[in-house]
């Protein structure tokens, strides 16, 4: 039997990357006991930017609704961890010092565990000040390598991170380019050279080379793998659990059981939260891989959100166009 490997379930990323849309805070709610009793879980992501825009546009407190599904997590002893971009902590432009320290010390006793801290160039003077912060929080701080291609440049600023103190390193294969092999060599390099640092990969599947690096991530040493489940998992998003755990155990690795009348369940209301809320609006396209993603390297969730704006943009200007008695505008 090779090493264990864990799962985590990211129920935020999944709808970002679909579409940028969130469940609302009872959804949420409905949902996290029935991914706690899917029983192949370690983590769960339950916050990030997106996650509050979302909750404000529904006249909610994006804090509420973090602290409701992070406490079933908490109390079933499954770790949370949200998505924060250092500089810009969870906004969309950068933020104050002390408003970053103090994001820390708030995400902890809402019940978030693991703050994985990214930054888009990997400018590791916009990460390390997290480190301290979140530890100084009560948070585990998880450092994103955003991959493109290149071992020498990634294990320098790995190097960086955790001198600086980072726990876990996250090896974030937004646009999915990342080559199975490189990322293989990349883990084993890191791993080499630091055997107690948590390395866990997080790869969307928008070309199709995701359910390959897994495999090499796992081969070489990797911890703990990002998962969605359906119908959010694939195209643009992450591989689906059940394909990930089929294949590792059929590799020999550890790998848990998944509880498969729970996961129906799950799937089930996901679907039932995309067809009353705002999953009206995620495009379907967003299902669909295209290898023609390697070239352009958008981010998965990057791809979601340009769709689905597009798919509003086309709506207004019909609306418009329609006043106006002309032809609708087709994207097809």
């Amino acid at each position: 039997m090779k090493k264990k490997i864990q799962f985590s379930l990211v129920y935020r990323d999944m709808w970002q990357s679909s579409g940028k849309f969130q469940p609302r805070k009872d959804q949420l709610e409905r949902i996290a006991p029935v991914i706690i009793d899917m029983g192949c879980f370690a983590r769960v992501e339950t916050n990030g930017g997106a996650f509050e825009q979302v909750n404000l546009l529904a006249g909610e407190n994006p804090n509420d609704a973090v602290r409701a599904f992070c406490k079933p997590f908490n109390e079933a002893g499954i770790k949370t961890h949200m998505l924060d971009r250092g500089l810009n902590a969870l906004r969309m432009y950068p933020v104050p010092d002390d408003v970053r320290a103090l994001m820390y010390k708030v995400k902890a006793k809402q019940g978030t565990n693991i703050t994985r801290i990214f930054d888009g160039l990997n400018d590791v003077r916009n990460i390390i000040p997290s480190i301290k912060w979140a530890k100084e929080g009560g948070m585990t701080p998880q450092c994103a390598l955003c991959i493109t291609n290149s071992l020498e440049y990634y294990m320098n600023i790995a190097d960086q991170l955790i001198a600086a103190g980072a726990e876990e390193i996250c090896l974030k294969d937004m646009a999915g380019i990342g080559q199975p092999a490189f990322l293989g060599k990349l883990t084993k390099m890191i791993k080499d050279k630091y055997p107690e640092i948590v390395i866990q990969y997080h790869g969307h599947s928008g070309p199709g080379l995701s359910m390959a690096s897994i495999l090499e991530v796992c081969q070489n040493g990797a911890d703990i793998i990002d998962t969605a489940i359906e119908p959010l998992s694939w195209g643009k998003v992450h591989p689906d659990v059940i394909s990930v755990i089929s294949m590792l155990k059929n590799e020999g690795f550890e790998v848990p059981e998944i509880n498969m009348s729970a996961y129906m369940k799950a799937r089930a209301m996901t679907q039932e939260f995309i067809d009353e809320w705002l999953g009206y609006f995620i495009n379907p396209g967003n299902k669909i891989m295209s290898s023609l993603l390697l070239g352009c390297g958008l981010p998965g969730g990057m791809m979601g959100s340009m769709m689905a704006d597009l798919g509003g943009m086309r709506t207004t200007i019909n609306n418009v166009r329609k006043k106006n008695g002309l032809e609708e505008f087709s994207m097809d």
